[in-house]
């Protein structure tokens, strides 16, 4: 006995230990923070209740190092804490009608204590009801016991009413009887939480049938909706002859509307003359308006009618309730309460929207009317009394247009862009003491006016595209806003008519109505367009519309869409071009050089030249930059006198573009030397039977050539006293003037310099007066200084006749001279050689040593850096 009552004391003793610490935590501690939950019962074991680590502020391992548990409350069991998570989590089923019957609201409170440092923290979770219950009644059967004699209108009561455990909307709502001819439901009372009351029909009549058998339904609110029955078995008795008989048949009653609960309002008294059991009277409201059963009782026995509710003068101002005074036996009377309600200023001004004009346009005049109201104040007198007035003048005014009538207007002009939208906040007030006021806020839209025309983004817009594009592409976009809103900015974009080049700008681009978008209608080519304008119309969708238009400005980029072409040598099919070298020439010696021009821009002009084939690639080379072909050592006997070079020229565009030129190089001293070489491959050519009829006509065109320039000579040595020094004795600028095709573009071409090969001689023409003269026919253009951009072009004939021994006389005496030379040997060849071949033969030869040492005079004019074109017989 001993051994087992000594466990039990330990453990007495540690539970009495752990009490008084707590008690001694509690009082020396204080509590630290509250929380409170709310959870539906009947959840399952585990459910979540709440994250008490985050509603307290708590960290994880302040929950486990201080130990967090429950400590306190009888209905610890419900809950349980995990400190590991920091989650307070449903332990047992919860049962709210078990828990807390029908106390509203129902929780559960507990405190949970941590340590070191002791916190000790409050929590409540409350339990919400859910529609478990079905309503029951205690009993299965009502009897009643009812008088054959009863009256029909007669009240029985129904003590026996339902009960359901649930509250609120789930618990007991109403009542419902089996379809009967000679019972119904007070209707009056069938909502009530009191006892239920059953209105005879129909008189009762015992002989025919001594008991009615019904049955009565008891509803809830809840969702499902649930319910519950009990018969009521009606047993008729004999008559009760004597009903109760009441003392006034209206009783009036006035009361204030803040009048609190238990004031009482009156007494109804009746008297039955019956004794006994059947004179005894019972007091009760038989048939109330809505609402009227919440706010007045009326005593059983005594008759005393009290207040029990919240009186209220705008919505009851006056009651009629019917009270029913009734014996035992089931007979009744019944009376009236009158009362009525006095008023107090417990009510602000209700404001009634007439008419209100939700949008309005910004064009509106000062004073249009935008809302119409009524405003009414329940209460009575000065309490009723009401003005109204803005919280904000700005652009709107009230005014008061009758009785309780007021009037929103437009107090200045309204502007959409600047504000599209108000918020008009109209406060009412009254005139009782205190004052009451409400306010309501109208919400104006401010509809758009075209009044505003499209704006661009840009004053001007600059687009590039780069040339051989595919038509239809899209070149950029223009955009402009609108300030109005709607149709009214919807924007729309128009090319505007206008020429470029005398072409009409709709042939070059085209823009996209709806989205602005540029599109290139052709395909456009740097070297005949480098760039244009033209003007985009924006347009909105108002009516009438407004317009603005913008600059478009569109440059053309260059793309390396031509290769380089080669000026010198020129080649032709059916000639044959030789530059000689003679054999005592040193190294470096200029043997010509290659002239090529490419009429793209930028780096696609930038040509480089290199050595592709050549019969003996130790002997020359080629300038990469400026295409000169020079020896790069010392000419030798055993060197081939026909050297053949073919000369790549190359442009620096992606991809590059190339052109190939072929040089003819003659290693000799003399011209007979170089003919022997070169005529091998004539004398396999066809000979030609109408070889005369082209001499002939050769013969002629010469001739009108000779008269020709003789006629130009004349007329030059006639009018050269009249000509003005104009290219020489001007200080303006001169800029190379190159041909149509091969134009230098924005600083960046290949010709930078004007070229002027001079004249070349024959080894006699020292001793002759015939002379070659260096060719001058190119063009320069002059820049005017005096005005700006002005590019003015002058021939250079008026110019260089100025000079002696002008570029053109030389020219002109050179082209008489190898006309006369011609003439004479054409004549001879034709009439007077027996041998016509051998004739041209020999002429060709002398006509070849006149073009040999005219290209070595060439030569030596290029290594002294002068420039100029040689001039070459070819045959």
């Amino acid at each position: 006995m001993g051994i087992q009552q000594q466990p039990f004391r330990k453990r007495l003793m540690c539970e009495t230990t752990t009490w008084l610490l707590f008690i001694f935590v509690f009082m020396i501690s204080t509590i630290r923070g509250q929380i409170r939950y709310s959870v539906p019962e009947e959840m399952k074991e585990g459910s979540l209740i709440g994250n008490v680590a985050q509603d307290l502020g708590l960290d994880l391992r302040r929950l486990r190092s201080g130990r967090a548990r429950i400590v306190s409350g009888e209905t610890s069991q419900y809950t349980e804490l995990k400190a590991d998570k920091g989650i307070l989590v449903v332990k047992e089923r919860i049962d709210r009608e078990e828990l807390c019957g029908d106390v509203m609201p129902c929780s559960l409170s507990f405190e949970i204590i941590l340590e070191n440092p002791i916190e000790l923290h409050r929590v409540t979770v409350e339990i919400l009801d859910i529609n478990d219950h079905a309503p029951t009644f205690k009993s299965n059967v009502i009897k009643l016991e009812i008088s054959e004699s009863a009256t029909v209108g007669s009240h029985f009561d129904l003590e026996k009413k339902a009960i359901d455990d649930d509250v609120g909307t789930n618990g007991l709502q109403g009542y419902s009887l089996s379809q009967s001819d000679i019972f119904i439901l007070n209707p009056y009372r069938i909502g009530s939480s009191r006892n239920v009351e059953m209105v005879l029909k129909k008189a009762l009549d015992r002989e025919k049938q001594d008991r009615v058998s019904l049955v009565l339904s008891a509803l809830d609110g809840g969702n499902p909706q649930l319910s519950g029955t009990i018969e009521i078995i009606v047993t008729v008795l004999d008559a009760n002859d004597n009903a109760p008989v009441c003392s006034q048949v209206e009783y009036k009653t006035n009361v204030k509307e803040d009048s609190s609960k238990g004031t009482i309002l009156t007494t109804v008294t009746a008297s039955d003359a019956d004794e006994g059991l059947h004179g005894q009277v019972r007091y009760s409201i038989s048939n109330a308006p809505k609402g009227a059963l919440e706010l007045f009782n009326i005593d059983e026995k005594s008759g005393m009618f009290t207040l029990v509710g919240e009186l209220d003068y705008e919505k009851f101002r006056h009651f009629e309730i019917d009270v029913q005074a009734s014996d035992e036996g089931g007979n009744a009377d019944v009376c009236k309460v009158l009362i009525e309600v006095l008023d107090t200023n417990d009510n602000p001004p209700a404001i009634n929207i007439m008419s209100a004009s939700s949008t309005v346009a910004e064009d509106v005049k000062p004073g249009t009317v935008l809302t119409m109201m009524n405003v009414q104040d329940p209460d009575s007198n000065e309490n009723g009394k009401v003005r109204c007035f803005l919280d904000d003048y700005d652009h709107f005014k009230i005014i008061s247009t009758s009785n309780n009538f007021f009037t929103l207007i437009t107090d200045s002009d309204l502007d959409r862009e600047t504000k599209s939208a108000y918020n008009i906040t109209v406060t009412c007030s009254d005139e009782g003491l205190p004052s009451l006021s409400k306010s309501v806020t109208l919400t104006l839209l401010i509809s758009d006016v075209n009044d505003n025309a499209p704006v661009f983004e840009r004053s001007s817009y600059e687009a590039y595209i780069v040339e051989n594009n595919t038509p239809g592409l899209s070149i950029f976009t223009v955009k402009a806003t609108d300030a109005d809103w709607n149709q009214n900015a919807r924007v729309s974009y128009i090319l505007e008519d206008s020429s470029v080049n005398g072409v009409p700008v709709s042939s070059y681009v085209s823009v996209s109505a709806d989205s602005g978008v540029i599109h290139a209608v052709r395909s456009f080519d740097y070297e005949q367009i480098k760039d244009f304008h033209f003007r985009v119309k924006a347009q909105d969708g108002g009516s009438p519309p407004l317009s603005s238009n913008v600059t478009v400005k569109i440059m053309i980029r260059d793309q390396n869409d031509n290769p380089p072409q080669v000026l010198y040598p020129v080649q032709t099919g059916g000639s044959l071009v030789a530059e000689m070298v003679p054999r005592s020439a040193d190294v470096g010696y200029l043997v010509t050089k290659v002239v090529a021009v490419d009429v793209d821009s930028g780096q696609n002009a930038w040509l480089s030249y290199k050595l592709q084939k050549a019969t003996d690639r130790a002997l020359f080379e080629v300038g990469l930059q400026n295409g000169e072909i020079r020896t790069i050592r010392q000419v030798t006997d055993k060197d081939a006198v026909k050297q053949r070079l073919t000369v790549i020229v190359e442009d620096n565009g992606q991809p590059s573009r190339s052109a190939t030129v072929v040089v003819n190089v003659a290693v000799a001293d003399s011209f007979p030397e170089v003919l022997s070489e070169f005529t091998e491959l004539t004398h396999d050519k066809e000979y030609n039977d109408n070889l005369t009829f082209y001499l002939v006509l050769a013969l002629a065109v010469v001739s009108f050539l000779f008269i020709t320039c003789l006629v130009v000579i004349i007329s030059v040595k006639i009018y050269r006293w009249r000509q003005s020094r104009i290219l020489y004795h001007s200080n303006l600028p001169v800029i190379p003037y190159y041909p149509p095709r091969y134009s230098d573009t924005l600083g960046t071409g290949t010709l930078p310099h004007v070229y002027n090969y001079e004249v070349c001689r024959t080894t006699d023409s020292r001793k002759s007066d015939c002379k070659f003269g260096r060719a001058g026919s190119q063009n320069v253009l002059i820049m005017d200084p005096s005005s700006t951009g002005t590019m003015q072009r002058i021939q250079s004939e008026k110019s260089i006749l100025d000079e002696p021994d002008s570029p053109l006389e030389v020219s002109l005496s050179n082209t008489f001279c190898f006309c006369y030379f011609l003439c004479i040997h054409l004549f001879k060849c034709l009439f007077y050689q027996d041998s016509t071949f051998k004739c041209l033969m020999t002429m060709t030869s002398t006509m070849d040593n006149m073009s040999s040492a005219g290209e070595r005079m060439t030569v030596q004019h290029l290594k002294r850096g002068r420039t100029g074109l040689t001039f070459s017989l070819i045959l």
